[in-house]
Parts: structure tokens; C-alpha cells; sequence
């Protein structure tokens, strides 16, 4: 392997490292030092850390216990050992750094949420290997308008608390690495996604 190929494949692992690092250093904090539900401002009402736990993938979507969950696991495991074969093969190819930083903010975040639920039901004892839940804690509450404030409003604005939100989604991190790393490929690398 050459020096510069070398560099890509040490720099994408760095990147993955200080994610991973982040990412389960706030969660396990949060597990230790919060209540479940419990709700911590940061930026006043913009920014706060809200405690919420994931059965499934993102929106708690595919939720749930048992064989669905073991699998969802197992497919995580899977993707991610697929995301770093492509990083092993894009340094081989000399493919540019921007290239793998993407992927390695992806593969970061989905191994973030890969530890999650493979081990913290058993770490934290709620429930066995596999069936761990994703810690989730990044809220952020923009927008919150009351239905009784805005009733000329349509219901529909309007969630089961009365209240219209903008950002309702709780995230993590990894979550955020993620998203950051797809927009990134999708906006900066459209190119190298176009010659795929």
C-alpha cells in the first residue's frame, strides 16, 4: 500500500474513532446521569437534551422486541462491515479523501447505533444481546406553536400534544454523522456517486 493510500485509510479511521468516541461517551452520560424522558435545556428552549430510547431504526421505525430486533441488529453489523470493505477498496483505487471522509462519517454513525443495540441491553440489563435500544438526546424544539394560541390553523399542523413543532425529531450523534455524511456525498461527491 502505497503512502497516500495509506493516509486515506488512516484518516478515514480517525474520523470513524473520534465519532464513535463522542458519540458514546454523550450516550452513556446520558444513560448514567438522566432519567428516561428527563429533559435538560442547553440553549434554552431551542436546544435541549431530551432522554428517549429506540426499539428500532430512525423514528422508531421497524420497533419492537424478539426476532425483528435480533435482526435489525444483525443487518446494521452487516452494512457496516460493507461500508468498511468499500472504504479497504477505495484506498486501493487512490480515491480521493473527500470520497472516504463521507463514508466514514457514515460507517461512524452506523456503528455508534450498532453498539447501542447489540450491547446495552446486556450491559445495562433490560434486555439480552441484540436487543439493546439507541439512546437518543439531541432536541431541537425551534418552532413550538400551541393549538389554543393558533386555532385558525388546520389539525393536521398539530401533533397528539397540541402543539406544532419544528424540529420534533430526537436524535444522537451518530444520527447526525449520518445524515451529515450522506448530504456530504450526495452535495460535495455527486461526481464519484455518479460513476458509481
Amino acid at each position: 500500500m502505497t503512502k497516500t493510500k495509506r493516509k486515506g485509510l488512516i484518516g478515514s479511521f480517525i474520523i470513524i474513532l473520534a465519532v464513535l468516541l463522542i458519540d458514546q461517551i454523550l450516550k452513556i452520560w446520558v444513560k448514567t446521569h438522566m432519567e428516561l424522558g428527563q429533559e435538560i435545556p442547553v440553549l434554552g428552549n431551542w436546544f435541549k437534551l431530551l432522554f428517549v430510547e429506540n426499539p428500532g431504526m430512525a423514528f422508531g421505525w421497524m420497533g419492537g422486541g424478539g426476532a425483528m430486533k435480533a435482526f435489525l441488529s444483525i443487518f446494521r453489523i452487516v452494512a457496516v462491515v460493507a461500508l468498511f470493505f468499500l472504504l479497504f477498496r477505495l484506498s486501493k483505487k487512490n480515491t480521493k479523501f473527500g470520497v472516504m471522509f463521507g463514508i466514514a462519517l457514515i460507517t461512524a454513525g452506523a456503528m455508534g447505533n450498532i453498539i447501542d443495540s447489540v450491547f446495552y441491553g446486556e450491559v445495562f440489563h433490560y434486555a439480552g444481546w441484540l436487543h439493546g435500544k439507541v439512546v437518543d438526546m439531541l432536541y431541537f424544539p425551534i418552532i413550538d406553536i400551541a393549538r389554543e394560541d393558533n386555532s385558525w390553523l388546520p389539525n393536521f399542523f398539530f401533533g397528539p400534544d397540541g402543539h406544532f413543532i419544528f424540529f420534533r425529531p430526537i436524535f444522537n450523534f451518530a444520527d447526525a454523522a449520518i445524515t451529515v455524511g450522506v448530504f456530504y456525498m450526495i452535495f460535495f461527491q455527486w461526481k464519484w456517486m455518479k460513476s458509481l
